[in-house]
């Protein structure tokens, strides 16, 4: 054969290996991802009774903070403020101050407490208040207890003691709320109600009624009898408890 001038050699001969790339490593799912699925899932099978506050409070956080563990953040926020009704009703800028509770989260509880209002107010408007009364006390409860300043609350009722109105008259300092018997009793007359509860808060948490609220309330109904408007009650609103003057034999 005739001798072309390659070296067949050349063709077979050793090459130097190719470096294999390694394979990348397969991406493992963040470990909470898999809590998450779990947690929804016994909120679905089992029901919300089910869970703990600081469940209840990772839940809420799983849209707000999507990619993390939210699992000591609710037991951090518990911690700071107690229970998950004081978490949601804690102000937003003290929200912040919990470690790794940032604006989007702290707002979102805000709105999740502000829809938990509105649920319960609709859940006592329109009926009979004096045979629903733990229901009004616990929406008193959650709509000031855990206020930072003093608010002076009026539940207006129509004849047959159904709500008519929910109104805060006045925002006080965290010790004394101005309230003035006149515009009580003319807010009353313009809404055509016949009686009146009155609830204020004590940022202190301490409900005892003081000196000054016995006297504005003896004030308030001296000036709402003669024109045919009952006070009822007035409530004072602490943060584990409450105080009807009622039902203390003060009014």
């Amino acid at each position: 054969m005739a001798d072309d001038g390659q070296d067949e050699r050349g063709f077979f001969a050793e090459r130097p290996p190719q470096s294999l790339k390694p394979s990348p490593p397969r991406e493992e799912k963040p470990h909470y991802l898999g809590h998450r699925q779990r947690l929804r899932d016994r909120f679905r099978r089992a029901g919300p009774e089910t869970l703990s506050d600081y469940e209840i409070l990772e839940l809420l956080l799983f849209r707000s903070i999507p990619r993390a563990d939210t699992k000591e953040r609710a037991k951090a926020l518990l911690k700071r403020f107690g229970s998950l009704a004081e978490v949601l009703g804690a102000p937003e800028h003290l929200l912040r101050e919990v470690d790794d509770i940032g604006e989007g989260a702290a707002l979102d509880l805000k709105i999740v407490a502000a829809a938990a209002r509105r649920l319960a107010r609709g859940e006592i408007k329109g009926r009979e208040l004096l045979s629903s009364w733990s229901q009004v006390l616990e929406y008193c409860r959650g709509a000031m207890a855990f206020e930072e300043r003093e608010q002076f609350r009026i539940l207006f009722l129509d004849k047959k003691n159904a709500l008519i109105a929910d109104e805060v008259q006045q925002v006080g300092t965290v010790d004394h709320t101005p309230a003035h018997p006149r515009e009580v009793v003319r807010r009353a007359l313009e809404l055509s109600a016949t009686a009146i509860v009155l609830v204020h808060n004590h940022p202190s948490g301490d409900p005892t009624p003081s000196r000054a609220d016995i006297e504005m309330t003896k004030t308030i109904i001296d000036t709402a009898k003669p024109l045919g408007i009952a006070v009822h009650d007035h409530i004072v609103i602490g943060k584990k408890a409450y105080a009807s003057m009622k039902g203390l034999l003060l009014i």
